[in-house]
């Protein structure tokens, strides 16, 4: 395996570095966007029974919004409950664009991986035809070895170039996907909460 990747040249040192960092990056989302991490079972009949028995100090709001993603949404709402339907609707929006950004943190960046690494790999395959055509050059299409070095950092780089890019881009879209239906979830649980406290549905 080490002399596959030395054959592939400086070219492997960058995928390999775009592959460690795609790897983190799943691993860290798929941890952070679990569904009873972003949008807990329990919460909204616990924020339903505090504001039921009166209990919806700003102590227990901050503990809400601290608790997760979901939480900072309906705390953004708790905070403006004595105001209109509009105006505590309007701030779980805008809390809610706040949240579903966080939960994207990175996934620019998997993405970015996922197109630069065929293009790294192609450039590995470009500078192993330059050796090549060199090679043959110099020495005559008679040295088999020369010509044979060339072509191996063209194909490893090509290959390595694909195997980072595909599961990547696969990763990505997943994430994405997860993300949506998430923010589909918690706005669904938000509104909730607005039509509980303005009496718009029974708790």
């Amino acid at each position: 395996m080490l002399e596959i990747f030395q054959a592939g040249g400086w070219v492997m040192y960058p995928i390999l570095a775009c592959s460690i960092a795609a790897m983190a990056i799943v691993l860290e989302r798929l941890w952070a966007l679990r569904r009873n991490r972003v949008v807990p079972e329990d919460l909204l009949p616990t924020v339903w029974e505090m504001y039921r028995r009166h209990q919806l100090t700003p102590a227990r709001v901050d503990e809400i919004r601290d608790g997760s993603p979901l939480g900072r949404i309906i705390a953004a709402g708790l905070v403006n409950r004595e105001h209109s339907r509009e105006v505590m609707k309007e701030a779980l929006e805008e809390a809610g664009r706040q949240v579903v950004h966080e939960l994207e943190r990175y996934l620019n960046m998997l993405g970015t991986i996922g197109v630069i690494s065929p293009l790294l790999g192609l450039y590995g395959t470009v500078l192993g035809m330059i050796q090549t055509f060199t090679a043959i050059t110099t020495a005559g299409i008679g040295n088999a070895a020369p010509l044979a070095g060339g072509i191996a950092t063209a194909l490893i780089t090509t290959a390595a170039g694909l195997t980072v890019a595909i599961p990547t881009l696969l990763f990505y879209h997943f994430l994405i996907g997860r993300v949506d239906s998430l923010a589909i979830l918690m706005e669904e649980e938000a509104l909730k909460v607005v039509e509980v406290i303005h009496g718009e549905r029974e708790a």
